[in-house]
């Protein structure tokens, strides 16, 4: 076993980042305080957020711009990563826009798929909140990787 393995924590060792460490982390991402990005649950291989639509997010049709949709999946995914892997930063993700999001709150569901010692794969649904009903506008599949 070469050095570097034996100081390397194996996937069994590393922990999960809390809800406080993620908490503490969206308050220090300008762009997320710009979103008014809510963690709305969290747990193990889970995490849902919110973030209100404003007039200042809307494409000129007047609906949300796909590239804030994109950051409710993408955080959605690697929350819920965090949730098991601890630090990590997304490696790629692919998104469908399933329809217009128009509404007053998007809300980003992540789940853990699978979870290695080296990448988390995981999945997200965007809904938006019309008049108090979830509508799903997109859909994402990511993959995470470990930091640490």
């Amino acid at each position: 076993m070469s050095a570097l393995a034996e100081t390397r924590p194996s996937a069994a060792t590393v922990a999960g980042a809390t809800r406080q460490q993620i908490e503490a982390a969206v308050a220090r991402t300008p762009f997320a305080a710009w979103a008014g990005v809510k963690l709305i649950d969290y747990a193990q291989g889970h995490a849902s957020l919110s973030v209100p639509c404003r007039a200042d997010m809307l494409m000129h049709q007047g609906f949300v711009h796909g590239a804030i949709v994109g950051f409710v999946a993408d955080s959605a995914c690697a929350w819920a990563a965090a949730s098991v892997a601890g630090e990590v930063v997304t490696s790629e993700y692919k998104l469908n826009l399933l329809a217009p999001a128009v509404g007053s709150e998007l809300i980003g569901i992540g789940e853990v798929l699978k979870a290695s010692s080296r990448q988390v794969v995981c999945r997200a649904d965007v809904f938006c909140v019309v008049n108090a009903e979830r509508r799903l506008v997109a859909t994402a599949l990511a993959t995470i990787a470990r930091l640490r």
